[in-house]
């Protein structure tokens, strides 16, 4: 057998602008998904998907329009402003970790107990 020659007809697939794939999602050959949609983790993608849509399943169907009058925001949109980026992740930390004390930290390592 010829193991270095590809099985039966290959051909691109297509990602236009803003798509999002999910984890062990699986796109097949000549797929195309339109700009703004989004293939969620573990779908199977066997034929184009329009643009501006949540696709979903095995195989993947539409779950969800996506309003297109919406502006979505990309990384490079996210970038444009590195201080107001640098904010935005000061802000989740301290949400995420006010919680966060000397006294909680001592409690978690003497007292512990099935949820540390």
């Amino acid at each position: 057998y010829d193991r270095a020659t590809p099985v039966g007809k290959t051909l691109p697939i297509t990602l236009e602008e803003n798509v999002w794939i999910g984890d062990r999602a699986v796109v097949g050959k000549g797929v195309t998904i339109g700009k703004n949609s989004i293939v969620a983790a573990g779908a199977v993608v066997v034929k184009d998907v329009p643009a501006n849509v949540v696709v979903g399943g095995n195989p993947a169907k539409i779950i969800k329009d996506l309003d297109s009058s919406v502006e979505g925001i990309t990384r490079i949109k996210l970038f444009e402003d590195p201080e107001g980026l640098k904010n935005l992740y000061d802000q989740i930390d301290q949400y995420t970790l006010k919680n966060n004390s000397s006294l909680n930290y001592l409690r978690s390592i003497l007292f512990k107990n099935k949820t540390h």
